[in-house]
């Protein structure tokens, strides 16, 4: 049993297998050697204010690179830009409207094809339909949409007219958006009649009229038509989108705004208390996720065509559908619907019709796409692929080995990428042309960017388990939370002092690669040893007839948590429990061998793919379920009780 005070996290395992760029990818490649970080390393703000000069179209000169009194930053001091001019406009005016921006394709089949000249034009008209509604410089603005090009176009718009969105994903309750819209009181709500998912439509707006019943600061509803139910329109307050943009003035000059000014909210959708409205502004942030869009994912706008799974209900999105990409000129592929439908292959069916060369997912979609069977990327030709990425929580090393061999074809680099929705942009990652990867390790912090791991007591780590800090401040980080800055102090910086620290653990091996372990709130005592849930998830995968794993901690009277492990097997296969208990104490140690697994078909996921262990420790600890409305499948959990109550633990 460890003794030490200042113990963090235990490192359990190690991976070892390593992938170099090859030469072939090398040889067209933006980075191949160290200049980037060489650059930073001497002078970050100066790396900062030229990549920003290089990437950005901005009206006004800075004064200032950055003001840093902590914990708060302001990046560009002084300067002038619009974020939709430098997603639309600059690309138009250089000849390059008739250049696709989204290839959108519907669930139900239906596709669109939008070039940059008719995004600017939507987002113009649009922008000036705001602005009939009385919406100005300043004001808020909800957005609760189906992932469809208006959503994009509503962003824009927002920020032409220097208004700031705050985007809640469809998937939401009425209860979700309603406080969203009352902490940012905001002034119109933009949503649609409803979505596609699984072969029907799911309604949105009447979810948005049960939560705007409880609010009070909405004066205009706009509504899209998209899945074609019956909704009923409040007079006076509700608007069709189509109508509204029939009649809306087709110019809007983007206005030139502060750097610092508030670009947009997004919440934090936390299990319980008040969400957080994390607070990103426009010339930092559009620098930050321009920069790491482009070399993370060593873009070239001219032939690439990059799809990002998320949808833009999350900082995912945000960062790397809306402004990112198109600050870039890049084309892209936004899809509507579920990955199964009307067959497991749609992903890779989609990839083949549009020709993806960058595709940008979740480990959750990854490790579902292995339960479905290498059978169904191997109908479609996924040869146009050339750079995999990798987001939203740590991936384990069979999953990046399976994501490598079958969607990449054993050739292209994959680049898993460590932020979140605080840091605004992508923090740690590999350069697909310069970095030796490691599967299952998000590699270095990029360029530019400050990251250690230290102790309970603060003090640096240098090997092993430890907490991710932050340790200088950079372009997209929040600006605050909404409201509450001292709430934001307390949230973000007062762990470790002059740290940023939101609540992710991590390793350090011997050569200085960065394993991320997941939320330190993930992490379980085991009779004094702190046990990632990444760690033993990682374990039960490597296992041939595993496709995916939950672990959590639940409360035992003998080691203060016991290991709790739900699994859901590859398609066809089966594995006794003990064999799997025995893998796991082979792989990592007798320590992490789970107490009790349970075997399902599914785990509880959100609409987004996120596995929801709050409910499976609930499940576990034989507690009543709290709020399931975000469940992509809420009978999943239900499953779950039986078989918990009904088989026996293993041990």
């Amino acid at each position: 049993m460890p003794t030490d005070d200042a113990q963090a996290i235990d490192a359990l395992g190690w991976e070892k297998r390593t992938f170099p760029p090859s030469a072939a990818f090398k040889r067209d490649a933006l980075v191949v050697d160290t200049h980037l970080y060489d650059d930073a390393a001497e002078d970050y703000h100066g790396f900062w204010a030229r990549q920003s000069a290089d990437l950005l179209a901005w009206s006004k000169d800075w004064s200032t690179i950055c003001e840093w009194e902590l914990p708060f930053a302001k990046w560009f001091v002084g300067g002038q830009l619009n974020v939709s001019y430098n997603c639309l406009d600059r690309h138009v005016i250089a000849g390059r409207g008739a250049k696709v921006a989204f290839h959108f394709e519907g669930e139900p089949g239906d596709t669109r094809t939008v070039t940059y000249a008719q995004l600017l034009d939507e987002t113009q008209r649009f922008a000036n339909v705001l602005k009939g509604l009385g919406v100005t410089k300043g004001d808020r603005v909800n957005i609760y949409l189906p992932m469809i090009p208006e959503a994009a176009i509503a962003m824009l718009a927002c920020a032409r007219i220097g208004a700031a969105h705050s985007v809640v994903f469809g998937g939401f309750s009425a209860q979700s958006l309603s406080d969203r819209i009352n902490d940012a009181e905001a002034k119109v709500l933009v949503t649609a009649d409803g979505g596609w998912r699984r072969g029907e439509v799911f309604p949105l707006k009447p979810t948005a009229d049960e939560a705007l019943i409880s609010t009070s600061t909405v004066t205009g509803v706009v509504v899209v038509r998209r899945g074609g139910n019956e909704v009923a329109m409040v007079e006076g307050r509700d608007h069709w989108y189509h109508e509204l943009m029939d009649t809306a003035a087709a110019e809007c000059p983007a206005e030139p705004m502060d750097s610092e000014q508030l670009l947009f909210l997004l919440y934090t959708s936390g299990t319980t208390g008040k969400p957080k409205g994390i607070m990103h502004t426009s010339g930092g942030y559009l620098t930050h996720v321009a920069f790491t869009h482009k070399y993370v994912f060593d873009l070239h706008a001219d032939t690439d065509v990059y799809w990002c799974t998320a949808d833009v209900g999350w900082v995912t999105g945000h960062s790397y559908i809306v402004y990112g990409p198109l600050a870039n000129g890049a084309t892209q592929v936004m899809y509507e619907g579920v990955p199964n439908h009307p067959g497991n292959d749609r992903i890779w069916e989609i990839v083949e019709k549009y020709g993806v060369t960058i595709f940008y997912t979740a480990p959750t979609a990854i490790r579902t796409y292995m339960k479905w069977g290498p059978q169904e990327p191997a109908k479609h030709d996924l040869s146009s692929l050339r750079v995999l990425g990798s987001v939203g929580e740590p991936i384990n090393p069979e999953a990046w080995m399976w994501y490598q061999e079958h969607i990449g074809g054993g050739t292209c680099p994959i680049v898993d990428t460590w932020w979140q929705t605080e840091t605004g942009g992508i923090m740690i990652s590999p350069l697909p042309g310069a970095t030796t990867t490691k599967p299952g390790s998000a590699t270095f912090p990029l360029p530019g960017i400050g990251a250690e791991l230290v102790d309970e007591n603060g003090a640096r780590v240098d090997a092993g388990g430890g907490y991710l800090t932050l340790t200088q401040p950079w372009p997209g980080m929040l600006r605050g939370i909404w409201g509450d800055q001292e709430r934001y102090r307390e949230t973000y910086w007062s762990r470790f002092p002059g740290r940023y620290f939101a609540g992710d653990g991590a390793k350090l091996d011997d050569d200085g690669y960065l394993w991320l372990l997941g939320r330190v709130d993930d992490v379980m005592n085991v009779s004094g040893h702190r046990i990632s849930t990444t760690e033993v998830e990682s374990a039960l995968v490597s296992h041939p007839s595993v496709a995916e794993a939950a672990v959590v901690g639940a409360t035992d009277p003998t080691t203060g948590q016991a290991i709790i492990a739900y699994v859901t097997l590859r398609g066809g296969l089966e594995v006794d429990a003990k064999v799997l208990r025995d893998h796991v104490a082979h792989e990592i140690g007798a320590i992490a061998k789970p107490k009790a697994i349970y075997f399902t078909p599914e785990l509880p996921k959100t609409r987004s793919g996120k596995i929801m262990r709050r409910l499976l420790r609930d499940v576990a600890e034989g507690r009543n379920l709290g709020d399931t409305s975000t469940l992509a499948d809420a009978t999943v959990v239900g499953e779950l009780q039986r078989r918990a109550a009904e088989e026996p633990s293993p041990d």
